[in-house]
């Protein structure tokens, strides 16, 4: 058991849970990797990386900050999946003490403002515009900042840029000052409450998101079928689930040899994740319509 971080004596030490919310594809995940210190959520240039909830712990001496990163709130496509990862949105905003609201820079549209509608009324409501370092002309800032500060009233407006880490601390610091007094809740060395199984999927879907790009993420999906840990080597076998035959063929490549690649990433960004060897076995294998399964939701830890 590690040692809890703990305040020096007199002072205010500051404990609660922050949701990071947006659209798809806004840079949640690579903001909460870059509070935490490392790779913890998986990213990729696609929308909807992210599927379920993820915490991740942020401790320091004045403060233990709990960050909830959310599912992209999806408005564009029906099914059961979205439907259960919008209901992890409106799930993590519950019992958290503060909202970090991700926004692009100089982009603002309808599902944005689906969101928007979602925060209306809950107080303590930070705005993060994201991806200023992809801004030319600087000058096109702060009339958009403007814009955004009419919507409604906000804790503060800060431009940021997750990917650089522009100004992430300057975040992090209004955050801790929105935060009720309290001890740390969890360990010093903490940095997620999820388990060693949902970061190995996660890490493996991810490959599935970077590596295949436009030709399959949105019809697969990754279950772990066996997890066991023995002195520093860790066995993982998986399974890449897809709904079509032809989908198979793709991730399995020609001789196999897209399927070692991804396993071979996959397994490269566990062993540092977990700071041990790792055996991993990846098979694939087809299920016609599971992305509206309810039995392959709740395996995949989605409440019905």
């Amino acid at each position: 058991m590690s040692v809890q971080a703990a305040p020096e004596a007199g002072a205010v030490h500051r404990a609660g849970r922050v949701a990071l919310v947006g659209r798809p594809n806004v840079g949640k995940s690579t903001l909460l990797n870059r509070l935490v210190g490392c790779k913890l959520s998986i990213t990729s240039g696609r929308p909807q990386t992210t599927r379920q909830r993820l915490t991740g712990i942020v401790t320091r001496p004045d403060a233990q900050i709990v960050f909830v990163d959310t599912p992209g709130y999806q408005t564009e496509y029906r099914s059961a999946l979205n439907s259960a990862m919008n209901r992890g949105v409106t799930a993590g905003l519950q019992d958290v003490d503060a909202v970090v609201w991700l926004v692009e820079a100089l982009q603002y549209g309808e599902r944005d403002a689906a969101v928007a509608a979602l925060l209306a009324g809950r107080r303590a409501v930070i705005l993060a515009i994201n991806k200023t370092d992809s801004v030319r002309d600087r000058n096109l800032l702060l009339p958009f900042i403007s814009r955004l500060a009419g919507l409604r009233a906000f804790e503060a407006i800060i431009p940021i840029s997750a990917t650089k880490g522009w100004q992430v601390s300057e975040l992090l610091d209004v955050i801790v000052a929105l935060l009720p007094e309290g001890p740390p809740v969890h360990d010093a060395d903490d940095i997620t409450t999820v388990n060693e199984r949902f970061l190995a999927a996660e890490l493996l879907r991810e490959k599935l998101f970077r590596l295949l790009g436009e030709e399959l993420p949105y019809a697969s999906t990754v279950e772990i079928d066996r997890f066991r840990q023995e002195g520093g080597l860790r066995t993982i076998h998986a399974s890449i689930v897809v709904d079509k035959k032809s989908q198979k063929a793709i991730v399995i490549g020609k001789g196999g040899k897209q399927l070692k690649t991804i396993a071979s990433q996959a397994r490269r960004d566990m062993e540092r994740l977990f700071g041990s060897k790792v055996f991993l076995e990846v098979w694939v294998k087809v299920s016609r319509g599971w992305a509206e399964s309810a039995a392959t939701l709740r395996r995949m830890g989605f409440d019905d």
